[in-house]
């Protein structure tokens, strides 16, 4: 075993000694020594809850035969963080998070891994490290918080929350409704209820193989979430063992398996981003053209919040990830066989699954036979942008309007609020990319804003920061190259006609190549805005989004 190195021959009785001062009985000193990264926190409802989790985790591997180490990983909020400076730590966060994994498991030398997750970055982030690494590991999400409810309406954080302030704006519910929403919106522990980033990511995580099933959409509160953080420390153990480890699982095929799933589940925008690092992690053969191939072929057979009514729970009745890949595995989409750490195929897994047709969709009868995700081409985008196809109106699939330019978020958002932003226009918010935010913010505050308020259909925002998985609306980020290094977003001027179409999946500028040009030699060089700390590191490591805002 790796740990072998900290444990055996007479040179190692001070590394004994220490681990018996840890608590490390002398008969489990020669047990396999798991280690579990639990991001948990007190400040992430998705987090909550993991303390419980933890135990069962534990419970699992001492079962088995296998020695604990609890340790720390840092969690960030999306929605606590939105909407100030806050954001621009989210993305790096998950370099930040897959850096410390490596660190600690590396350092005391551990034969396997439970990363306990959830959230939006952190899931990635333990993915990154788990085949950087390449120990027998087995990812546990937390899971979904259950539905909100008021005055018989359905809520999600989304809905009950950020879009209702525009509602309210717009005088469309009062305060004592607006109050009453955000009370009800989050009941419980777990990750935010719809298939945003943190759920995207859960769901991808199990498609790859390396949760156990039925482990994304098994709530944060339920008892199954239980057993089966008791089953991932088994589990974890059983790998050690057998040696098999994240690279005998993850590989181009697997990747392609989840680009897949995403597409047919209208997944976040930021699965793009995650899906990109992890290739670069594993040195694995994965482009933005992989997708951009996936998505002209691929039908969306799930729809569920932010783009419909129906949740994560409602996902996990259906029969939620086994389900979706029957649905995918019957129809010879292209989904391969692989390996998962339940030590299981997919093809035994998904055997016998519970389909339920009615939200998830037979292959030959989708909700649409457009992706959820698409990627666009231009003038304006030459290296790539996407969109969240699944939450875009079919009316607005062909879309022209005129530019309103803001260099930051916070100048769009005072735009927005008051009621400066019309039909017809095109928010450009710029300087918002991996380098020039730094950290690629989010824009679901502007999005939501933009949808409360009614103008979700005759609006556009185009970013190269990036959006939630709960924005829906004609929202296209991640514009390569971003305006920080040079590119054509940061030449548009107010009043420029700018043409989406989602049928061609192309963007354009309308403005002739010598005018576009003549800016860009009056174009200022990008400043740096941070002059010391993390996000200066980040900024002058990070590459751009086409490419995974990897860093180094």
């Amino acid at each position: 075993m790796r740990s072998d190195s900290i444990k055996k021959g007479i040179a190692r009785t001070p590394h004994r000694g220490l681990l018996m001062a840890a608590g490390v009985s002398k008969k489990n000193i020669d047990a396999p020594f798991i280690g579990i990264a639990s991001s948990f926190t007190d400040l992430v409802p998705g987090h909550i809850g993991m303390r419980d989790l933890e135990r069962q985790i534990e419970k699992g591997i001492h079962s088995a035969g296998g020695q604990a180490f609890i340790f720390g990983v840092p969690a960030v909020c999306d929605g606590i963080s939105m909407g100030h400076c806050g954001m621009r730590y989210s993305l790096p966060s998950r370099d930040l998070i897959a850096d410390c994994v490596e660190t600690v498991a590396q350092a005391h030398q551990l034969d396997g891994l439970v990363l306990l997750s959830n959230c939006d970055k952190i899931t990635p982030g333990m993915l990154i490290a788990a085949i950087r690494i390449n120990i027998p590991t087995v990812i546990v999400t937390a899971g979904p918080m259950l539905d909100g409810e008021s005055q018989c309406e359905k809520l999600t954080m989304i809905k009950g929350s950020f879009e209702a302030v525009g509602k309210f704006r717009s005088g469309i519910i009062n305060e004592k409704r607006l109050l009453e929403l955000e009370e009800e919106s989050c009941p419980s522990a777990g990750s935010c209820q719809g298939m945003y980033t943190a759920n995207t990511m859960a769901c991808l995580a199990e498609v790859m193989g390396m949760s156990l099933p039925f482990c994304a959409t098994s709530s944060a509160v339920s008892s199954k979430k239980r057993r089966i953080a008791f089953d991932s420390g088994m589990q974890v153990v059983n790998l050690v063992r057998n040696d098999v480890k994240p690279l005998d699982i993850i590989s181009k095929k697997t990747l392609r398996n989840a680009i897949i799933a995403d597409l047919a589940m209208g997944g976040s925008t930021n699965s793009f981003l995650h899906i990109l690092a992890l290739a670069n992690a594993g040195n694995i053969d994965v482009t933005l053209k992989d997708f951009e191939e996936l998505s002209h072929k691929i039908h969306q057979v799930v729809k569920l919040d932010p783009a419909a009514l129906p949740t994560m729970s409602d996902f996990h009745k259906a029969g939620g990830v086994p389900a979706l890949l029957k649905t995918l595995i019957d129809a010879n989409v292209g989904i391969s066989d692989n390996l998962t750490t339940s030590g299981l195929k997919l093809s035994k897994i998904t055997k016998n699954a519970y389909v339920n047709t009615e939200l998830i969709h037979p292959y030959d009868v989708p909700f649409t036979t457009k992706p959820g995700l698409g990627i666009l081409y231009g003038n304006l985008a030459p290296d790539g942008c996407v969109t969240k196809i699944s939450g875009i109106d079919e009316s607005c699939y062909e879309f022209e309007g005129a530019a309103k330019t803001f260099d930051s978020e916070e100048d769009a958002m005072l735009a927005l609020e008051n009621d400066e932003i019309k039909a017809g226009d095109i928010l450009i918010i710029r300087y918002e990319g991996p380098k020039g935010g730094p950290g690629m913010r989010e824009m679901l505050a502007p999005t939501s804003l933009l949808v409360g308020k009614g103008l979700g259909t005759s609006c556009a925002l185009i970013t190269d920061g990036r959006f939630s998985g709960g924005t829906r609306g004609i929202c296209i980020g991640h514009v390569c190259p971003e305006a920080a290094n040079g590119g054509p977003i940061a030449l548009i001027q107010d009043g420029d006609r700018i043409r989406i179409n989602i049928n061609t999946r192309q963007i354009n500028l309308l403005v002739a190549d010598d005018e576009l040009e003549k800016r860009r030699k009056n174009l200022k060089p990008f400043e740096l805005k941070c002059e010391s700390g993390y996000l200066l590191k980040y900024s002058k490591m990070v590459q751009d989004a086409s490419h995974g805002a990897i860093v180094g």
